[in-house]
């Protein structure tokens, strides 16, 4: 099976997900404050954050694995992409989403849900995360074979967009 068929786009709620792990857009605090890691924290309980509490803070470009709580999914991996009150960078974004990979490989996480880390937040344009978050995972999906499907579920409609863009970018 080819990257590009292991990855999927559609618009919904991320925390609705039935996936082996959802993917939460951390801060090197592991704050679960507001946008998706507050709706993570409001649905999944504060058990995650105790959970990263537990953990301490993480360094930029890191993963951290916890339970996810109340949610339907199993896991929550926090994918750190920014220092707490500031933006994510397309570098830090891609060193966080190889350490969520790898991650999740190393612990048998065959099914994942990612948001679009620092565009739905209006960061960074829409397009410039989807080519860059499709790359990635297109690229490590080449060289795994124990991820079965990445999923990216994306809130806004011209995120979503962009996703569905730049997967067609690489199904080519």
């Amino acid at each position: 099976m080819s990257p590009s068929e292991k990855i999927q786009v559609e618009q919904g709620d991320l925390t609705s997900e039935k996936v082996d792990a959802i993917v939460n857009a951390a801060n090197t605090s592991l704050f679960l404050t507001n946008a998706i890691a507050g709706a993570i924290h409001l649905k999944g309980g504060a058990m995650i954050q105790e959970e990263c509490d537990d953990h301490g803070s993480a360094e930029l470009g890191q993963a951290v694995l916890t339970g996810a709580g109340n949610l339907p999914a199993k896991h929550v991996i926090h994918a750190v992409a920014n220092y707490i009150g500031e933006s994510p960078t397309p570098d830090s974004i891609r060193s966080a989403i190889g350490s969520t990979l790898q991650i999740a490989e190393k612990n048998g996480i065959k099914t994942i849900s990612f948001p679009a880390i620092g565009a739905e937040i209006g960061v960074l344009p829409a397009d410039e995360v989807a080519d860059l978050m499709i790359s990635e995972v297109s690229d490590y999906l080449s060289k795994s074979n124990t991820i079965e499907n990445v999923r990216f579920i994306l809130m806004d409609p011209r995120t979503y967009d962009a996703f569905s863009e730049a997967i067609g970018k690489i199904s080519k």
